[in-house]
């Protein structure tokens, strides 16, 4: 399999892709079109150096996602807002003048701003919360019951990854959720389809795999795997000490996360594809087999922003 270097995510009726200083939003409208829109990605401390760097980059790589995440779920949350307005906000609309729009606009902008970034730090601090300190003050009670520091160290370890799984079973059975699922399985389809050589249409598209070694499924899997095996060897007697250590490892871990999915999406080592497969084994939870026409939307997406047709002339030339 050939990198292709392409990426992208789920959002609400549709998929987000992302390649190199471009990114594509493309959703099923209520009327059954599909309406594409291309953006500029720039990551979010605008360093491209700094983003570069072994370990920095993974955390600038996750942050971003999760911005550009909140950015493509709203943009794909316009195409039913306007479809859910009762008549009369629709009437007070076309009414309004070309600068009382632009003006409502405006401000509707700067809501979704603070919104989105609220949303994300409160995203960064649940998570942390729920599977960095959660399983830490758990294991802190255990500890008066398990006297080996080993022992309560591991046990902290396979609380965090229970939490992790206990929270994918719950959330993949949701049922707005499974539609995302799908759609999140036709990124994943379309972007294996290019990377085997395969043309861009829907049959090839159906017919390839919905697990891909770079998913941001994988990524969290091993940010939790990568911290329960770490944090057995990092002790210190303070329980203050003990906390802070956590929390300053949470970007060491993150870096750690991603230079081995980078590492795995661009290598086909036995040992490696061994190591990923805890990440291809969560997929089967947070993806789904989409319908044909989850597929068109994903195909919508992927040409908006890259050139599949010269990629696989290029790496497959002589196949």
């Amino acid at each position: 399999m050939t990198n292709s270097g392409i990426g992208g995510q789920a959002v609400i009726e549709g998929i987000m892709m992302r390649n190199r200083d471009n990114y594509s939003v493309g959703v099923r409208k209520p009327d059954g079109e599909i309406a594409v829109e291309i953006y500029p990605y720039k990551n979010f401390i605008n360093a491209p150096k700094l983003a570069k760097i072994p370990l920095v980059r993974g955390v600038v790589a996750f942050v971003d996602s999760l911005v550009i995440g909140l950015k493509c779920l709203m943009i794909s949350a316009e195409y039913f807002a306007d479809e859910e307005d009762d008549e009369e906000t629709k009437k007070k609309k076309a009414a309004m003048s070309e600068e009382e729009l632009a003006a409502k606009k405006q401000k509707e902008k700067k809501q979704e701003d603070l919104l989105m970034t609220g949303t994300l730090i409160v995203s960064i601090i649940a998570a942390i919360a729920i599977f960095m300190m959660l399983p830490y003050f758990v294991s802190d009670f255990a500890s008066k019951y398990i006297h080996s520091k080993w022992a309560v160290s591991l046990f902290e370890a396979v609380f965090r990854v229970f939490i992790f799984l206990i929270y994918l079973i719950l959330i993949s059975r949701m049922k707005d959720i499974q539609r995302t699922f799908m759609y999140h399985g036709a990124e994943h389809k379309c972007i294996n389809c290019i990377e085997n050589g395969l043309e861009l249409n829907v049959e090839n598209v159906m017919k390839s795999s919905r697990f891909h070694k770079r998913c941001g499924t994988s990524f969290l899997v091993y940010v939790i795997l990568i911290s329960a095996v770490l944090l057995m060897f990092v002790q210190a007697e303070s329980h203050i000490m003990r906390i802070v250590i956590r929390l300053l490892l949470v970007p060491v871990i993150a870096g750690i996360a991603y230079e081995f999915i980078r590492l795995a999406g661009s290598s086909e080592n036995k040992f490696v594809n061994v190591l990923s497969k805890p990440g291809i084994a969560m997929q089967k939870l947070t993806t789904k087999e989409p319908d044909e026409s989850m597929a068109e939307v994903a195909i919508a997406a992927v040409e908006a922003v890259f050139d599949w047709q010269t990629f696989i002339g290029e790496n497959f030339a002589n196949a």
